[in-house]
């Protein structure tokens, strides 16, 4: 497999993986956007030529939208491979590409998020204990941080407080989101019609800026769905997931 870097020079041609090709669709365009945003503070973007779901995204931490403090540590912010492209050991590729980047970059170890058991849009545990990742920290809601150190003197990578006990005061459904996911900016309005059509509260809170994701009240913040003030679910959410959760 050959693997291709996407950049500011070439982002507009190249197919981003999980959205759909058609650059004038608003799931590729908010991606794009948001990736060309991030290409200066350090993202990479490595993807297989292929067209597919093959690909790894990660940034230095200090700069990941997420509420973690890991000094001179990567981020991954996703290492996704789907569908035919599984059990090829192109996750190893991929992993391995970001490792030595990051080593060469001087930093002193990457992590990632993942959880006990595998849940939706995040790393597999058990790929990652196999890789020589362990786990870090643990919020409220099983949500972890996993981190592969490269310095054994190294501080551990951990979730600030404001992510460490996921809760908020407010009542009814609450939706955080970024831009981050290419799915969102199709599906957020979507929801946000039934919830409307059903007399549902509903509020989406739209994280724009970095500093904003880094004091949200959850360790993920490119989907963390609240109601009444508890924590549900990472999952996103089309018509039909949220009618059956509205049933339940």
């Amino acid at each position: 497999m050959e693997y291709i870097r996407v950049t500011n020079e070439n982002i507009d041609k190249e197919h981003i993986c999980c959205a759909i090709s058609n650059n004038n669709d608003i799931q590729v365009s908010s991606k794009k956007a948001w990736l060309q945003e991030r290409f200066d503070e350090g993202l990479i973007f490595l993807k297989s030529v292929e067209r597919g779901k093959c690909f790894v995204e990660y940034i230095p931490a200090e700069n990941a939208w997420n509420p973690i403090v890991a000094d001179d540590f990567m981020y991954i912010n996703c290492l996704w491979v789907a569908g035919s492209f599984k059990g090829h050991g192109y996750s190893t590729d991929l992993l391995n590409a970001c490792i030595e980047d990051s080593k060469i970059k001087g930093k002193k170890g990457v992590c990632i998020l993942s959880s006990k058991k595998k849940k939706p849009f995040l790393a597999d545990p058990k790929f990652l204990k196999y890789k020589g990742f362990t786990v870090c920290d643990e919020a409220d809601n099983g949500i972890q941080l996993w981190c592969l150190l490269f310095d054994s003197n190294a501080s551990l990578p951990k979730f600030k407080e404001c992510a460490k006990h996921p809760h908020i005061d407010e009542m009814g459904y609450v939706l955080y989101y970024t831009c981050q996911c290419p799915f969102n900016a199709k599906y957020v309005p979507i929801v946000e019609e039934v919830a409307k059509e059903k007399g549902v509260q509903f509020k989406a809170i739209h994280l724009q800026s970095k500093e904003q994701a880094q004091s949200a009240p959850t360790p993920i913040t490119t989907y963390a769905l609240f109601y009444n003030g508890k924590y549900l679910t990472n999952e996103q959410m089309n018509d039909k997931r949220f009618l059956k959760l509205l049933a339940k």
